[in-house]
């Protein structure tokens, strides 16, 4: 399948080395395709680990695996394989990760829970374990690779490399995190279908990280939606390795705790952006800020009702400025709603105010915002303090070309 960059494409940012990380892709070709598609991170010991995974009652062997291994809070390698996501595939598709996480666990001198798999692609079929035998022979090999070669190796029908990256300074140490992510399609909250990745050079107590990803996770990963449908196989992992140097963060009160918070936060919530911006045939990139709700929560559903509206999205992929689809999805979300209370805006231009269409609405301004790529809607509930933000894209006939198309 021939896939066109995303007209919403951000370019691969300049990503520094994180102390502890080594990184390398390889072909062990899942597919009939000829790129690399097994990836190899290899971790220093002492690396903490905290993961997020989907709440699909329908999950992978990896995603199984990965929740009981994350509780004890340490790794040393991570394998992600593109092309087949082992997903309803059984006690085979369990006895394949388990073969991966024995041949990197030998080859590194490690506990075998120590090593994290991930995979993604067509659901259904079986991990092939020869060709995973021996991508991972090429990889123990392969020189290490740069960050954009590691977020190509996991894509699948990612249009584009996704990368970011953030800094904090705890005292006069300055510790960096980096991050990659694939994702395009299948893309709902709770997660998405995605696998991503940050690796960062702080020394923090795995309890605490895993806490600060959670907290992440519910403005970022968890706040994005292309089609409404959730993945069997996403999965978020950080890991960090402690080579910065720095006092140890044990929780809040730990110097330096709040600006790594921030930064991890930042970093999830632009990844998180990147998936949307590719999104399957997308050619625009919508936020809908949602205030005034009884709660964030509340206002988080709102938002994740319009952006999940068919009728919405069409609407704005048509660049038409049709603000009842929005009063339809904010009356169907299941939330506090008052029809003479709600105020909507595209484009920072107020269509509707209070219940009822601005006197003198102009819509001319809003039209120009539509045409454009980025797309701001904003929603007022007029009941209360609670807000939240939620990205998602428009609904166009290349999504429905791509996904009638997605096995042949």
């Amino acid at each position: 399948m021939d896939l066109q960059t995303s007209p919403l494409a951000l370019p691969f940012p300049e990503m520094p080395a994180i102390a502890g990380v080594t990184l390398r892709a390889v072909p062990a070709r899942y597919k009939d395709w000829d790129r690399n598609d097994l990836t190899l991170v290899e971790l220093d010991q002492g690396t903490a680990v905290a993961g997020v995974f989907t709440r699909s009652a329908c999950p992978s062997s990896e995603v199984e695996l990965g929740r009981e291994q994350v509780r004890n809070g340490r790794a040393r390698a991570l394998v992600v394989n593109a092309g087949n996501s082992n997903a309803f595939t059984g006690a085979r598709g369990r006895e394949a990760v388990e073969h991966i996480m024995d041949l990197v666990a030998t080859h590194l001198g490690c506990q075998r829970d120590a090593v994290f798999v991930s995979s993604t692609g067509v659901i259904g079929v079986p991990l092939p374990v020869e060709r995973a035998r021996d991508g991972l022979e090429k990889a123990f090999r392969a020189a290490p690779c740069a960050w954009k070669d590691a977020a190509e190796a996991i894509a699948t029908t990612d249009t584009f490399a996704k990368g970011a990256h953030a800094s904090a300074m705890i005292g006069d140490q300055r510790v960096e995190l980096a991050g990659i992510i694939k994702g395009s399609g299948m893309i709902a909250p709770d997660m998405a279908t995605m696998l991503g990745y940050v690796m960062t050079d702080v020394a923090i107590a795995p309890a605490f990280l895993q806490e600060l990803l959670e907290r992440a996770n519910a403005t970022s990963f968890c706040c994005i939606t292309v089609d409404g449908d959730t993945s069997t196989s996403d999965t978020v992992l950080v890991f960090a390795t402690g080579k910065a140097g720095n006092p140890p963060i044990e929780g809040w009160d730990s110097p330096g705790a709040d600006a790594f918070a921030a930064a991890l936060d930042d970093v999830c919530q632009r990844l998180a952006q990147l998936v949307v911006r590719d999104g399957e045939g997308a050619s625009k990139f919508i936020t809908v800020r949602v205030s005034g709700a009884t709660s964030d929560e509340s206002a988080r559903r709102v938002g994740l009702a319009i952006a999940n509206s068919p009728l919405v999205k069409t609407a704005i992929a048509g660049e038409d400025a049709n603000w009842g689809r929005v009063v339809m999805a904010v009356g169907k979300a299941g939330e506090p709603a008052d029809r003479d209370r709600l105020s909507i805006a595209f484009g920072g231009t107020w269509t509707a105010r209070n219940g009822v269409v601005v006197e003198g609405y102009d819509e001319a301004p809003v039209a120009e915002h539509l045409k454009g790529n980025d797309i701001d809607l904003a929603v007022d509930l007029g009941l209360g303090n609670g807000r939240a933000k939620v990205w998602t894209c428009d609904l166009t006939h290349g999504y429905i070309s791509f996904n009638a198309d997605y096995r042949s």
